[in-house]
């Protein structure tokens, strides 16, 4: 199966288009401030309408305060919530919105626990523990990810167009999230790194 290919961080309506034509699945926009790659809503709003129709918008938090999801959800279309800070099981539920819930990949953690505790989430996404959260470019060890964690995978971290087809060959998940790995600054992407990304995520999936 060829995994799903969500691509985050956008800034640009130009990038986001960019993005869709070259095949992806899910365009991400980070509400989290400390982000390089933060959009106020003004600009999600134009983001999250710039995708066609069956291209899922997601929206990234940190640790929000729900006032804040619920303001944001009000003034952008967005289809799916993910969640990478510390939150539990009922704070990712209050908002009627399908999600799902990072993992920051560190030794000695139990993934299957983790994903347990999440049992409404759509999918767990796993990603690299770094200082900060998230758009680290830090790949993490794969062969600690259970051969089946009990829901769907999104992997993440330090992904790019050279080592995504080894990971989606490796972990076969369901789907994967690309950020720092195919820009050229942060918050601007690559065209031709979208691209290949793309393609190589293609290309494994169907072998």
């Amino acid at each position: 199966m060829i995994p799903r290919i969500k691509i985050c961080g956008f800034t640009r309506v130009e990038d986001l288009r960019l993005a869709v034509q070259a095949g992806a699945d899910a365009i991400g926009l980070v509400f989290y401030p400390p982000s390089p790659r933060y959009v106020d809503l003004p600009t999600a709003g134009a983001l999250a309408r710039a995708a066609p129709p069956f291209v899922s918008v997601v929206g990234l938090f940190v640790n929000a305060d729900p006032a804040a999801v619920r303001e944001t959800l009000a003034a952008a279309p967005i289809h799916l919530l993910q969640f990478h800070g510390d939150e539990d099981e009922d704070y990712c539920r209050q908002f009627d919105r399908p999600y799902i819930k990072a993992a920051r990949v560190r030794p000695g953690m139990d993934l299957l626990q983790y994903a347990a505790a999440f049992p409404s989430a759509q999918a767990v996404l796993l990603d690299a523990f770094v200082e900060g959260y998230g758009g680290g470019g830090k790949v993490f060890d794969w062969s600690v990810v259970p051969a089946e964690m009990g829901m769907p995978v999104v992997l993440s971290g330090g992904l790019d167009e050279h080592n995504v087809a080894d990971a989606v060959r490796r972990v076969r998940p369901a789907a994967v999230d690309v950020s720092s790995g195919v820009e050229a600054a942060k918050g601007i992407k690559d065209g031709d790194k979208i691209r290949a990304f793309v393609a190589a995520v293609r290309s494994a999936g169907g072998g």
